[in-house]
């Protein structure tokens, strides 16, 4: 059982649920690049990963055509699609809860720092986060790994075993195993448990109630079948 001083949000599909302003951004990039999709269920792939990844990855775009896809995309989002997003149930009053029990309280995201500090103070939360450390504008600290790296450097007096990195795809998972932090997933957002499972977090859980009971009530122990 463990006692988590730092903790680590991711924040699309952990504290809040982006699809609709994240697809329909894709959707109105792709447009641009000459790709008609329709479905916006077949673009939940996007939430999550950062942008340059899923353009590879789903459409094969080179390095302009990606630079290209982000910048189209940036055009909706940044006027519309980040406000077309709703907090998940029972995120306030977790995040106070957790401030009151003197927990130190970082947003970890892929999206860029500047979109991110928007949305927090959109829904009005900004405050209970010391620290907010996303990727950059010009493409650059994209990945899990070096944003956690990042915060770990910040906070670089205590000791790793005081941090954890809560999120929902295998992206925040992997990201905390490569830093030799704890890490759990959550089923709530856009990973499936399977991705989950096969990311080894610490442990997983369904709920923000069962998240509560972790973090407040100190009953995070390893489960050895995620970790062989």
């Amino acid at each position: 059982m463990k006692n988590y001083e730092y903790v680590l949000f991711d924040l699309d599909g952990t504290l809040s649920d982006p699809k609709k302003g994240i697809t329909k951004s894709v959707q109105f990039a792709l447009r641009r690049m000459g790709i008609t999709e329709e479905n916006l269920d077949d673009l939940e792939s996007f939430i999550g990963p950062p942008l340059q990844q899923s353009f590879s990855e789903f459409y094969s775009f080179d390095e302009t055509q990606i630079e290209t896809a982000i910048t189209h995309y940036r055009e909706r989002f940044k006027d519309i699609g980040m406000y077309e997003n709703t907090l998940y149930e029972h995120i306030p009053s977790l995040l106070q809860e957790l401030k009151e029990n003197g927990h130190t309280l970082v947003i970890a995201t892929s999206k860029p720092t500047v979109f991110a500090e928007e949305i927090l103070n959109y829904f009005n939360i900004h405050h209970h986060f010391d620290l907010i450390v996303g990727s950059n504008l010009d493409g650059t600290r994209t990945s899990k790994t070096e944003i956690i790296q990042h915060i770990l450097h910040y906070y670089s007096d205590q000791p790793k075993e005081l941090f954890i990195m809560i999120g929902d795809r295998k992206h925040d998972m992997i990201g905390a195993r490569n830093t030799d932090i704890d890490s759990i997933g959550v089923t709530y957002g856009y990973g499936s448990i399977e991705e989950l499972t096969a990311a080894k977090p610490t442990t997983i859980v369904k709920t923000v109630s069962e998240l509560r009971e972790v973090l407040l009530k100190n009953t995070l122990y390893s489960n050895p079948k995620l970790n062989k």
